[in-house]
């Protein structure tokens, strides 16, 4: 079965975006191809982000870039998930009408504190991406009529709320 192309945006694609590109390969191996991208890219990826992966999920992202949607305006993806209020404002149009949906999480580009204490808010917006990634793995997406599928992966980013900072 060909994977299914899932898209994580976010406005710098620096933290959230690349956590969610990264963790569904680890909750869904084979299932999914993903890709992350900004409307405003960085052109870097949060490092607290990258130790997350690798301390709590064994994850290598040594290889994850801070990058422009630009850069797949033509690729038809099946998902397209927002993961902060700016780039759900502005998102694109996609190709090949994919399922989009809003699930918004704390930007650890914004955490203040010490080193530990970034890391420490950074393992709670990562788990919540894990925890909707768990749910998103979980339905049966080939059995379910799209408006249903829509309102249950847009469902997904109503589920906790984790504070802004």
């Amino acid at each position: 079965m060909t994977p299914f192309k899932i898209l994580f945006l976010c406005t710098g694609n620096s933290a959230r975006s690349i956590l969610g590109e990264f963790l569904i390969r680890r909750v869904a191996p084979g299932r999914f191809e993903s890709f992350s991208a900004g409307a405003k890219p960085t052109g870097r990826v949060n490092p607290v982000v990258l130790r997350v992966l690798k301390e709590n999920y064994h994850i290598d992202a040594s290889g994850a870039r801070s990058k422009s949607w630009e850069e797949y305006r033509d690729v038809r993806f099946d998902f397209v998930v927002t993961v902060c209020d700016n780039a759900r404002e502005s998102c694109p149009v996609w190709p090949g009408q994919p399922v989009v949906a809003h699930w918004g999480s704390p930007d650890p580009a914004t955490f203040e504190g010490n080193e530990d204490e970034k890391f420490q808010k950074t393992v709670q917006v990562a788990m919540q991406i894990q925890r909707r990634l768990d749910l998103f793995c979980s339905l049966p997406f080939e059995k379910m009529e799209r408006i249903k599928l829509e309102q249950a992966v847009g469902g997904i980013g109503e589920k906790e709320r984790l504070p802004q900072n």
